[in-house]
């Protein structure tokens, strides 16, 4: 089950990157998949939240993304709907800017550090005094955050209404009626005024201020008795009587302020926010304020891309496909429109093949469609003309990896056993792309267990993109009629980081050593100036 933005923070300082992916074949995307399709980098593009629930959201859906089409399509409504209806578009905007201005004071409640009577607040995350401004703005956000659901026309999508019917079911929570107040000390703990109902025992009323007119009424009872006691005009209205008077009140006062406060915090406010912040109602609206504010990132990404975006066309198919038009990375293409686009087809062709040497656009080419593919699958809009793809059930990205001094079968054991476990995890509904294969041992060993693994890959009739400078092995396929080849196009030697179709056979090393400057000629002028 998926935890709600409360229990992702584990009870420490909120953190938008509070999510992590699940293990390889337990959900759509693993930690090496994660990372090698730099999703950090991915997020940061994508998040226009104004709203650290939104964010944290936002980055939830990208580790978790959605593996069933009709949950997809449905989020992709509520976009629809946002963004061709004025009026939904300007109250969601509100409601989101609005909690966003205001949700930090609840996070100050919930998680801040309390300093003390005298302690002065340096951090964003200190509370000074008692905590009496704290709770109140805390649960001002709230109680604002609902009413202005409960205030609004009720949208047509149905994701929608989820998201709004999350928010406005908080009204109906124990917690809820604690914030609205009033909350009644008793011998059985914290009470609301509903659970006091059918209680009879007696309780003092919880209010959120040093200024209690009870018990102040009762210390000035106590002044006007102890007065009583004095003879004479001793305190009659004046210089004299105002000392005098003042040897009692301010004491009273010194002792008032701290033993007042101090119960308070200890015994109303830090209860009350250890209920708050365990609370699974408390926890769904704010899922419902970050999936808000997800929604209004996913648009605003689109808009400000600066070349055309799109939602994708998402189906559920017994094998996974691809279609792409005009393509462009949707990290690298953010804002910069003179980013090359492609078009790539993947449908009955289960083994693609893309070329070419290096420099030439292959690996960001296959991030582009990784990420495509993630981002297709948590709503979103992605940089194409057109798009259509059917739902992943897992995708897997594999790059070289270096092995580590304790794994104890080199590089080629390393990158085989990532392999190994890709290959058993996938589906027909799996992408997979690997970015060379066999590194690390003889070329007749490479080429052997190549074709081994590939052959595997394809009879098992998942998506598998391979990245390689290895023709020879694309031969072998092609010979079989087996496989969809792609190159790299260079033109002059310089890459035009267009993608078409063929077979590289070309190297441009010694192009990519000048560029560095570790050509041969580099060699020997560094040897000849050496010697």
């Amino acid at each position: 089950m998926q935890q709600n933005v409360l229990q992702s923070w584990n009870d420490t300082w909120p953190n938008p990157r509070s999510s992590t992916p699940p293990p390889t074949g337990a959900g759509v995307l693993d930690q090496a998949a994660f990372n090698t399709i730099e999703v950090d980098e991915l997020f940061d593009t994508v998040n226009y939240a104004a709203s650290l629930a939104g964010q944290t959201i936002l980055y939830r859906s990208l580790t978790h993304p959605l593996a069933d089409a009709d949950a997809i399509n449905a989020k992709q409504a509520a976009v629809r709907e946002i963004l061709e209806e004025p009026g939904v578009r300007s109250n969601v905007e509100h409601i989101v800017n609005q909690a966003a201005a205001g949700e930090a004071n609840l996070y100050l409640l919930l998680f801040g550090e309390f300093l003390g009577s005298f302690g002065t607040a340096r951090e964003k995350h200190h509370i000074e005094g008692y905590g009496y401004k704290q709770y109140s703005r805390g649960i001002r956000f709230v109680l604002h955050l609902v009413d202005a659901i409960q205030g609004s026309e009720t949208p047509k999508s149905p994701y929608l209404q989820s998201i709004y019917a999350k928010i406005a079911g908080f009204a109906q929570s124990n917690e809820y009626s604690l914030m609205r107040g009033p909350v009644y000390n008793s011998e059985k703990g914290l009470q609301s005024k509903e659970e006091r109902k059918h209680s009879l025992s007696p309780a003092t009323v919880f209010r959120p201020t040093l200024f209690k007119p009870v018990l102040i009424g009762l210390l000035c009872a106590l002044l006007w008795a102890l007065i009583e006691y004095f003879p004479g005009d001793m305190f009659k209205v004046g210089k004299d009587g105002i000392a005098i008077g003042s040897v009692f009140f301010l004491p009273m006062l010194l002792v008032y302020i701290p033993v007042v406060g101090g119960y308070d915090r200890d015994n109303c406010i830090i209860p009350l926010r250890e209920l708050y912040r365990s609370s699974a109602a408390l926890g769904e609206l704010l899922d419902g304020l970050g999936q808000l504010d997800e929604l209004l990132s996913f648009i605003k990404y689109g808009e400000d891309y600066g070349s055309t975006t799109v939602l994708p066309k998402i189906s559920a198919a017994a094998q996974h496909s691809i279609k792409l038009q005009a393509a462009k990375n949707p990290v690298l293409g953010h804002r910069h429109p003179e980013y090359v686009g492609n078009d790539f087809e993947l449908d009955s062709d289960r083994l693609v093949f893309i070329t070419g040497p290096n420099s030439g656009g292959k690996t960001a080419f296959c991030k582009t469609i990784a990420q495509t593919q993630l981002l297709a699958q948590i709503g979103c809009f992605v940089p194409a003309s057109a798009a259509e793809l059917s739902v992943a059930d897992r995708i897997f990205y594999q790059a070289p990896e270096i092995s580590h001094l304790d794994d104890g079968e080199g590089r080629f054991g390393t990158e085989l056993k990532r392999t190994r476990d890709i290959f058993l995890a996938s589906t027909p509904n799996s992408l997979v792309i690997l970015d060379e294969m066999a590194e690390g041992t003889t070329f007749e060993e490479k080429m052997q267990s190549s074709t081994d693994v590939l052959d595997g890959f394809y009879r098992k009739a998942n998506s598998t993109i391979l990245i390689t400078h290895n023709h020879q092995l694309v031969d072998v396929f092609v010979r079989r009629a087996a496989v969809s080849p792609w190159q790299v196009e260079f033109a002059d030697e310089l890459p035009t980081f267009k993608l078409v179709a063929g077979i590289s056979r070309v190297s441009h090393a010694d192009r990519v050593a000048k560029k560095i400057g570790f050509s041969k000629q580099d060699i020997d002028n560094y040897l000849a100036q050496s010697l």
